[in-house]
């Protein structure tokens, strides 16, 4: 049987640096595997649940080149969950309860106060027909709970090794809330059930929810996939990341000018045996991954690496690759433009800074202005050329006796109103004879 993996947001806001490691790990295995890689929104939760989101969710995932096989949408299979939910009914799995919130809450306060695991004690299971009565005719609808079995559930993590979960130190989850909407964990089986997903790759986080799944997916009479949980991310320092999330949203990092290639490259050696390398195609990704080269210690993301490998990436590409992206900033010069600035700059973004040197007005910066004067008029006529800088900056100093940072420095500031950049023998032909005369007499241009 083909491999089948699945990545199920839920949109109730963009997605994250978190959410797209998830996604990027699971669409590599399917590609690497000749399998198919199914995006579920995992859109239950109704209040928070939005167009929006979805649309921003497809958008995200377009952008890095992550292409589903299979698409599914949980507001859409209500009729599968019912049908299912019935079954464990019939099985004496999934039964009503009538506590309210408060009631459960001051519950797991006592048990707390006694030392107690503050697990639901299946107090409904001893309920009358003719107490459950009496609740409904106070108006209270049921939510219902999933019987888990108290044993150990046993499983091979293909990252984790064996597993063991005592699902006796388990309160029995709720599946169905009291207004008749699902909650995340019976929709999600379903759905791997009815998909033929074979393999769930996710984070750690999920690992305690595995157990009471794989007693669901027995329940329903279903084989049970394969199961993965990666380590979480946390920050370059061992901070917890989980709250600077929002601040790494996808949207955001495509605002900042990130390649897309560059968050993939990343995110797809995090927490691996692999070094970081930047990578021009998601086919290079696939052709190294390996769920065996993932590692169980915590995968540490500093943003400033996106930033290193965003570098290199620009430093690789052709004109022809960023030629459509250049003119939507406003930049000029082809190509070579493109290969003056490549080389100093982090993000595409930063290139049209380096036109507005080129194509002016900036207000130069004369530091000598008795060296300014003599280059001057030393400037050769006619076009400049990638030997005008070489040739310029001997005859300046044969004449004014400056060298070395003493010659260069002044000049560059006067050419660009910066003391750092590009080659100046690749960027004078582009300022150009007009433009240097000026500047070099201290005239904005």
């Amino acid at each position: 049987m083909a491999s089948v993996v699945r990545f199920a947001p839920s949109p109730t806001g963009r997605l994250h640096v978190g959410n797209i490691r998830a996604a990027l790990t699971n669409y590599l295995f399917a590609r690497k595997a000749g399998g198919k890689f199914l995006l579920r929104l995992d859109d239950t939760d109704t209040e928070r649940s939005t167009e929006e989101n979805a649309q921003g969710i497809y958008a995200d995932l377009a952008w890095l080149g992550l292409k589903h096989d299979l698409f599914a949408k949980q507001s859409e299979r209500t009729a599968s969950y019912e049908a299912a939910s019935e079954k464990l009914r019939a099985a004496g799995r999934l039964y009503p309860c009538y506590e309210t919130a408060d009631e459960l809450d001051r519950r797991r306060k006592r048990q707390l106060a006694q030392h107690k695991p503050p697990i639901y004690d299946r107090a409904a299971l001893n309920l009358t027909a003719e107490q459950r009565a009496a609740f409904e005719a106070q108006g209270r609808k049921p939510h219902w709970r999933f019987k888990v079995s108290g044993k150990s559930v046993e499983f091979n993590d293909l990252i984790r090794g064996p597993v063991h979960i005592e699902t006796s130190s388990l309160s029995d989850p709720v599946l169905i809330r009291e207004d008749g909407r699902f909650l995340y964990t019976l929709p999600s089986v379903v759905d791997d059930i009815d998909f033929n997903i074979t393999h769930i790759i996710r984070g750690e986080d999920h690992v305690t929810n595995t157990g009471v799944q794989i007693e669901i997916f027995e329940a329903l009479g279903a084989a049970i996939p394969i199961f993965a949980h990666f380590s979480m991310l946390i920050g370059a320092g061992g901070e917890a990341l989980s709250k600077r999330l929002g601040s790494l949203s996808i949207e955001g990092l495509r605002a900042d000018g990130l390649e897309p290639m560059a968050i993939n490259s990343l995110l797809a050696k995090l927490g691996t045996s692999d070094p970081v390398v930047a990578r021009a195609s998601l086919d290079e990704l696939v052709a190294d991954f390996d769920l065996a080269k993932f590692s169980r210690a915590p995968a540490h993301f500093d943003p400033n690496d996106l930033k290193t490998l965003n570098h290199k990436l620009l430093h690789a590409m052709s004109f022809d690759g960023v030629s459509s992206a250049l003119a939507r900033l406003g930049v000029g010069g082809g190509a070579p433009f493109w290969e003056t600035v490549r080389d100093n700059i982090q993000l595409l973004s930063e290139a049209r800074d380096w036109w507005h040197v080129v194509e002016g007005p900036i207000d130069p910066v004369i530091e000598d202005a008795g060296l300014a004067a003599s280059a001057r008029e030393l400037l050769p006529n006619g076009p400049f050329t990638d030997a005008t800088w070489t040739e310029w900056t001997s005859a300046v100093s044969a004449k004014t006796g400056a060298k070395g940072k003493a010659l260069f420095r002044p000049l560059r500031m006067a050419l660009t109103g910066q003391t750092h950049g590009p080659e100046m023998k690749k960027l004078l032909p582009l300022i150009g004879p007009e433009r240097a005369a000026k500047r070099l007499s201290g005239q904005a241009a």
